[in-house]
């Protein structure tokens, strides 16, 4: 009967970790393969060799991409559109989720929904209408007309995620707060908002890579070529007769960097179960 169970737990952790290894290398291996493109010499795609070094690999693309072209000014000013959403983002979200959980007001309930339906639209069918509001607003070709939409269509989201994770947070710390003589502000700060920590890190983490990645929105506002983030300067390395893949691959892995790196710096932070054990029973 022992043994039975064993071989039953046996395989079943067999079977779980043959899963895990089939989804890990299917996350990876392509990867591997833009890591193999960037480092091959001249613009191959396409190769039978399965290395992932491949035979005369240098980093050639990489110090082409770095001195001459544009790469980083494109990163810049990917890096500062996107910072300035993740900072509106969660300056706006945290707020208006903390008043949508905590306090009672006429037109509530429409305005939850109406946050929610928003999310059922694909950003390309508001191009049109948001192409408009920025000619009006004279905010066309600015950053500062790609940065209203870009926070725009994150704050749905984000506000719905602020809001269900303050409806976790017991009301009985605010009231003792306020018992402590702390103002209404006081203690969304200094209570509510380190309470809820994870969630303002996945709003940060959603609103950078809404901006961080964003391509369509931005090739219809964006014209100046000095004003092109990232995935628009990518795009220029594809041309009608040729693509220079070998700096597409270095430019891709380049771009991940720092996404890679905000999470790595964040996920510390990513600690579920903060306010478990907050109320003295």
């Amino acid at each position: 009967m022992i043994k039975r169970f064993e071989s039953r737990r046996f395989l079943g952790m067999f079977g779980t970790y043959a899963v895990l290894l089939v989804f890990a290398f299917i996350a990876i291996y392509p990867v591997t393969r833009i890591i193999t493109i960037s480092l091959r010499p001249g613009d191959q795609l396409l190769s039978t060799s399965l290395a992932m070094i491949p035979e005369g690999a240098s980093l050639k693309n990489y110090v082409h991409l770095l001195t001459e072209t544009q790469f980083l000014r494109w990163m810049l000013n990917s890096l500062v559109v996107s910072l300035v959403v993740t900072a509106t983002g969660v300056a706006f979200a945290s707020t208006a989720g903390y008043a949508l959980s905590r306090y009672k007001f006429s037109g509530k309930g429409a305005m939850l929904s109406g946050l929610l339906v928003t999310q059922m639209f694909p950003a390309t069918m508001l191009l049109l209408p948001l192409y408009v509001v920025l000619i009006k607003l004279h905010l066309l070709n600015s950053y500062l007309g790609i940065v209203i939409i870009y926070t725009a269509t994150a704050l749905p989201f984000c506000v719905w995620q602020m809001k269900g994770y303050y409806d976790t947070i017991p009301f009985a710390l605010e009231e003792a707060a306020r018992i402590d003589g702390a103002t209404p502000w006081q203690t969304f700060t200094r209570v509510i908002l380190p309470l809820a920590a994870p969630a303002l890190v996945i709003t940060a983490l959603f609103s950078f890579m809404t901006a961080w990645n964003e391509y369509v929105v931005a090739n219809v506002v964006l014209q100046d070529t000095e004003l092109y983030t990232l995935p628009l300067g990518l795009k220029m390395f594809q041309g009608s007769m040729q693509t220079q893949w070998g700096l597409y691959a270095a430019g891709s892995m380049l771009v991940s960097v720092p996404v890679v790196a905000l999470f790595l710096i964040l996920s510390r932070f990513l600690i579920s179960g903060l306010t478990l054990g907050a109320v003295k029973g």
